[in-house]
């Protein structure tokens, strides 16, 4: 089956009066600490991939969130937020019941959640994240050591992937972990060759969902050259290229098929619709 996804799901709520990141690199801090009103907007440009909610992603027909998690520094309570490059609005916490209000609504449906990054957070901090995760979602998690093919056709469960190593091993079942490799490319002329996607987006290991993020990555010089410039038009202008590519794919268990596409500014073109058509070639 074919899922369609978004890559750094919570980019929408980026908080504008947040501090950068503290692993971003130091060249980046530097520059937003000097020139705050002049950095802090293009990193906000750059950093922003979504303009939906989650709630609104669902509803479009992602099933497949990207969340980027953090824990602030110097932060003394136990709070949990999405990061790219600054933090966001709301808690992780706010999001997963969100998140189960949906699930709630559409008891047929599949979500997975790719949890990843953990910039800041201790083994105490996981293990809030995994009880968290537990206590709002209850019985409609995947049960440990079942397949993800047992979930077929679509029941009211929540899936959640790719924790911290020690906690993965506890709490969720490895057979259906997802392989996440993003593309770092800007020329679209690239990405327009399957082989090129073959050898940068994707991994084969069997039984395993293939995630491809058909997402354009900008670099610090590229952002200094292009001042004026945003992640939304460079994706936006791609878009044609990226279109050709997904309805080449196929869906299915061969190392040259893959089951979940994600993608930026999902609520643009076809996206949606393209990756969900892809499941009438199965």
């Amino acid at each position: 089956l074919y899922f369609t996804g978004s890559h750094d799901t919570m980019t929408y709520c980026l908080d504008k009066n947040s501090a950068v990141s503290g692993n971003e690199s130091k060249l980046v801090k530097f520059l937003n600490k000097c020139m705050p009103c002049i950095v802090h907007p293009i990193i906000m440009k750059w950093s922003t991939t979504q303009v939906l909610t989650v709630t609104e992603q669902l509803e479009a027909g992602v099933r497949y969130l990207d969340f980027r998690i953090a824990h602030k520094a110097n932060d003394p309570s136990m709070n949990l937020y999405f990061v790219h490059m600054v933090y966001t609005t709301v808690t992780v916490q706010d999001i997963l019941w969100e998140v189960l209000r949906w699930l709630e609504t559409h008891p047929q449906e599949v979500v997975i959640l790719a949890c990843r990054n953990f910039d800041g957070l201790t083994k105490k901090l996981h293990c809030h994240l995994i009880d968290c995760i537990k206590e709002i979602f209850q019985c409609k998690l995947c049960p440990r050591n079942v397949s993800m093919r047992s979930f077929f056709p679509p029941v009211r469960m929540i899936y959640y992937t790719n924790l911290h190593p020690t906690a993965w091993r506890r709490e969720v079942n490895l057979t259906a972990m997802s392989v996440v490799l993003w593309d770092n490319s800007r020329d679209t002329t690239a990405i327009h060759s399957s082989e090129y996607l073959m050898r940068h987006l994707l991994i084969f290991v069997s039984e395993k969902f293939f995630v491809a993020g058909i997402n354009l990555t900008e670099n610090l010089r590229y952002i200094l050259v292009h001042p004026f410039g945003s992640l939304k038009k460079m994706t936006l202008q791609s878009l044609p290229c990226l279109k050709i590519w997904i309805k080449q794919q196929y869906p299915g268990p061969k190392k040259e098929c893959i089951n979940i596409i994600a993608g930026d500014f999902i609520g643009n073109d076809d996206f949606v619709k393209d990756v969900i058509e892809l499941n009438t070639k199965i």
